[in-house]
């Protein structure tokens, strides 16, 4: 089986961070806390992990900037929208039409010379005493029929185009409300129009940080589960109806704290381990309170401490409360203080073995 072109370009970014940092599989996989043969797997372009946590926690043991963090996520989640694909041997194999009746030819030039105008040789009349009748009449008609079909065909398209028109004196559809034109019915993950770039400017005008550049990533992505949470939604990820009417009504705002003061919280709640606690959370969510990650699985983590949908249920939480910092950090707390380490976050833990950045 051929791997796509998205897993082929994951698979490169994650040579290129191997080869930079000079370590073996057998040896970065146990400091990310992965078999070798599966980073080999996924190096290769054979494979693509369905948790993003260890695509993380790779990149870190080798170094990985922020910026390429990101880029890493990017290319991660292009693949992953490959992986329910139907394979293809990469040949395309088009249905055949169906079966169609020969359509005859219209001849639109009727009024002109040439061959075009020649018509078909009279037939003899069964009663020669009638008067031959003349073929001028059929001719207009035809000419006129031919005018009124253009005529209705401006007509239409004029009404169709006009500025501000509309059947029954309703509002046009567009506007200044693109969602709502019927271009915009869908508008999900990797789209890129000016759709997308509509719905990164709402989420701007809410006060969601992101790059507005009518691409739909993992970027926008986020910014709009994360709306969609904020405004008591089903986060379905997609800018459906519902989505839209709330961008547009814009009674929902997506400020919170600043990573600087994510830190501050997060040392004076873990007082026993403070910098292990900031360099974990910044790992997970680059101190983002409205961070959310996608599992291939169906489920989420969510804010800054990135807890899963399934420790939610255990701290009886929900994504909404997951996004005010104030709760994400106790309740990551929490789990800490089960076995006062942080198991719960592995990947970031194995990865700060090698290097814990300062705060």
């Amino acid at each position: 089986m051929v791997a796509s072109p998205h897993t082929e370009k994951f698979a490169a970014y994650l040579r290129m961070l191997k080869d930079r940092s000079g370590r073996g599989y057998d040896r970065l996989g146990k400091e990310a806390g992965v078999s070798g043969s599966s980073l080999h797997r996924y190096c290769s372009g054979l494979g693509v992990p369905t948790d993003y946590r260890v695509v993380h926690a790779f990149a870190k043991v080798c170094g990985a900037s922020a910026e390429e963090l990101r880029e890493l996520h990017r290319l991660w989640a292009l693949a992953d929208t490959d992986r329910d694909a139907p394979a293809t041997d990469g040949k395309e194999n088009p249905q055949p039409l169906p079966d169609t009746e020969p359509v005859e030819p219209v001849v639109l030039a009727q009024a002109g010379t040439g061959p075009a105008d020649a018509t078909p040789p009279e037939i003899t009349p069964d009663r020669t005493d009638e008067p031959r009748r003349s073929r001028l009449p059929e001719k207009l008609s035809a000419r006129l029929a031919v005018l009124a079909a253009v005529v209705a065909v401006v007509l239409v398209a004029g009404f169709v185009w006009l500025p501000g028109s509309s059947p029954d004196g309703a509002s046009p559809a567009a506007g200044d409300r693109l969602l709502e034109s019927p271009a915009c019915k869908s508008v999900s993950m990797g789209q890129h129009d000016e759709c997308v770039r509509e719905v990164q400017n709402l989420l701007a005008k809410a006060k969601g940080k992101l790059a507005i550049d009518g691409d739909f990533g993992p970027e926008t992505l986020r910014r709009l589960t994360a709306f969609q949470v904020l405004a008591g939604l089903p986060a379905t990820s997609v800018a459906d109806e519902a989505t839209k009417k709330a961008l547009y009504a814009q009674k929902v705002s997506m400020t919170t704290w600043s990573p600087a003061r994510v830190a501050k919280r997060i040392r004076e709640v873990f007082v026993e381990d403070p910098d292990t606690a900031v360099a974990i959370a910044r790992c997970a969510s680059f101190l983002d309170p409205l961070w959310v990650l996608p599992n291939t699985n169906g489920s989420r983590n969510w804010g800054v401490f990135q807890i899963s949908d399934a420790r939610l249920r255990d701290l009886d939480g929900t994504p909404l409360r997951a996004f005010d910092p104030e709760w994400n950090i106790k309740a990551a707390h929490r789990l800490w203080s089960v076995r006062h380490d942080f198991h719960d976050w592995p990947s970031c833990e194995a990865a700060l073995k090698k290097d814990r950045p300062k705060s």
